[in-house]
């Protein structure tokens, strides 16, 4: 594997949903947990498909993806709040980062996912 292929697979280790999980609050389990893991999956994929010389655009266009994924899941189960936002948007400017990307230089400065989100 490459290096950027190993910073970005190393991103998954910041995922925040074991946190939410563990914190025994009712609505965020395994069960509702999974599609925003495999969201945050994907666009690693995907990243990874692209690979480290991609436009920035292209790159970009994975995080547009994801982040109407979440929107939709929210919609539906409505798990993202002040906190769960929180996490989310350092987790795509984690990401960001590992995929050669700036963060503040979208979303107004917070992030690729405030060009997009719902929440």
């Amino acid at each position: 594997m490459s290096e950027y292929t190993d910073r970005l697979f190393a991103t998954k280790k910041r995922y925040p949903f074991a946190r939410w999980i563990a914190n025994t609050i009712e609505d965020y389990n395994e069960l509702s947990c999974k599609p925003y893991i495999a969201a945050f999956d994907t666009l690693i994929d995907h990243l990874v498909a692209l690979g480290e010389q991609a436009s920035t655009e292209a790159k970009l266009e994975a995080f547009q993806e994801t982040v109407e994924t979440l929107n939709d899941l929210n919609d539906n189960d409505g798990l993202i709040e002040t906190g769960e936002r929180e996490d989310l948007c350092e987790i795509c400017n984690i990401i960001a980062i590992a995929a050669g990307i700036d963060p503040t230089k979208y979303g107004g400065g917070e992030g690729p996912a405030s060009e997009w989100r719902d929440w």
